[in-house]
C-alpha cells in the first residue's frame, strides 16, 4: 500500500524543512508526497467575486504557481526515483486548504513551525489547527 504524504509548503525555510522531513518519511516505505501551496486572492474571496477576472487575481495566481514549481523542482531534486512528488495549488486560508486537502486520503500531513512566539501570537497558527482538525497524523516541523 502507498501512503500519501501530505506537505504544506509557502516558499519558506520552515517549508523547506517540513519538504526534506517528509521526504525523509517517504523513503521507510512505498509513498507519494503531495506539496500544497494555498494562495489568497488580493483583497481575500471578497475580492475574487467582485472581480474574478483581475488583472491583479492572474499576478496573484501567476506568483503562487511561480513558488509552488520551484518548490516541486527541488523536491523531485531530493526525492528518491520511487517517490512520486506532485503539487497542487489551492485557493484559500493555508489551515482549511491544508485540512482539506489532507482529509481525501492522506497518511500523514507534514508542516513547518515558527519559532518565534512574537510571530505565533500575531497572527493564528496554521500548525494548529491542522493538528486539531485534520483527520490524519500532523507532523510539525521545527525550523531550523
Amino acid at each position: 500500500m502507498v501512503r500519501r504524504i501530505v506537505v504544506g509548503v509557502s516558499g519558506s525555510e520552515r517549508s523547506g524543512a517540513a519538504v526534506r522531513r517528509a521526504l525523509r518519511e517517504a523513503r521507510t516505505g512505498p509513498a507519494e508526497v503531495l506539496l500544497v501551496h494555498a494562495w489568497r486572492p488580493p483583497g481575500g474571496e471578497r475580492g475574487y467575486l467582485r472581480y474574478p477576472d483581475s488583472p491583479a487575481l492572474a499576478q496573484a495566481r501567476a506568483g503562487a504557481a511561480a513558488r509552488l514549481a520551484e518548490v516541486l523542482r527541488g523536491a523531485r531534486a531530493q526525492a528518491g526515483p520511487d517517490t512520486p512528488v506532485r503539487g497542487a495549488l489551492v485557493r484559500g486560508r493555508p489551515h482549511r486548504a491544508l485540512v482539506a486537502v489532507a482529509d481525501r486520503g492522506a497518511d500523514l500531513l507534514v508542516l513547518g513551525t515558527s519559532r518565534s512566539l512574537l510571530r505565533r501570537g500575531l497572527r493564528r497558527s496554521v500548525t494548529a489547527h491542522c493538528v486539531r482538525h485534520a483527520g490524519c497524523p500532523v507532523l510539525a516541523v521545527p525550523a531550523p
